[in-house]
């Protein structure tokens, strides 16, 4: 009897050693966990954690490859807001930099730096076409022509200046009509038609407005003239 009851203390005495040992190993590879955890979310830079989605140039929805200038630009809202342009990321035309008006609006920019040469607007509604001729007239060889509508631009844009704009690679000027929006880059001396262009009617049907159309906007890489 006594021997049993020494056998069945020995058991316990085990049992109770066997699930010490268990609980401490336990125990260290919780903490073991904890640590390394611990330790991985200190080295991972906390900028990874909340990452900000890429911005591009002018907002644009990809970066443009090298020797190419981006650009955004959007043609003004009824005769409410005027347009606006922006390149290489900056806003080089706009309501805020209060230099765009009814009309065309249009910006000339150095084909090889990128460099904004001269910004201004034409009322071709009221207004007379002879200076927006001559300022046609007057841009560069291997100069980007960047424009945008706002209000009406046909009124006044009689053959003369729609076969000097189309000389800059439009595919639409000719057919242009009373407050239609536009957008338009093209340049002096292109060989071809320019792909960037949007042109929208003013149509009853289909206006956003009263009176006038929706608004276009445009983004895009122009090429960077290497001659």
């Amino acid at each position: 009897m006594a021997r049993a009851g020494g056998i069945l203390k020995l058991a316990v005495v085990v049992f109770v050693f066997l699930l010490v040992v268990f609980m401490t190993f336990q125990l260290l590879e919780i903490n073991m966990d904890f640590t390394f955890r611990n330790v991985l979310s200190r080295s991972v830079p906390q900028n990874e954690a909340s990452a900000k989605p890429a911005r591009y140039k002018c907002g644009l929805s990809k970066s443009c490859p090298l020797g190419h200038f981006a650009f955004r630009m959007a043609s003004g809202a009824a005769s409410v807001v005027g347009p606006r342009i922006c390149l290489e990321d900056k806003l080089i035309m706009s309501a805020v930099k209060n230099n765009v008006g009814r009309g065309i609006n249009i910006a000339l920019v150095d084909g090889k730096t990128g460099e904004v040469i001269k910004t201004d607007f034409f009322d071709l509604w009221v207004g007379d076409v002879a200076p927006f001729i001559k300022f046609l007239k007057g841009i560069s060889e291997g100069t980007v022509v960047m424009m945008a509508s706002f209000d009406d631009l046909s009124t006044k844009l009689n053959d003369e200046a729609r076969k000097l704009i189309a000389d800059l690679g439009s595919s639409v000027i000719t057919t242009l009509g009373f407050r239609d929006n536009w957008v338009f880059v093209g340049g002096k001396g292109i060989k071809t038609k320019s792909p960037f262009e949007l042109h929208i009617k003013n149509s009853a049907d289909t206006n956003k407005f009263d009176g006038w159309p929706d608004v276009l906007e445009m983004e895009g890489c122009v090429p960077q003239r290497q001659d």
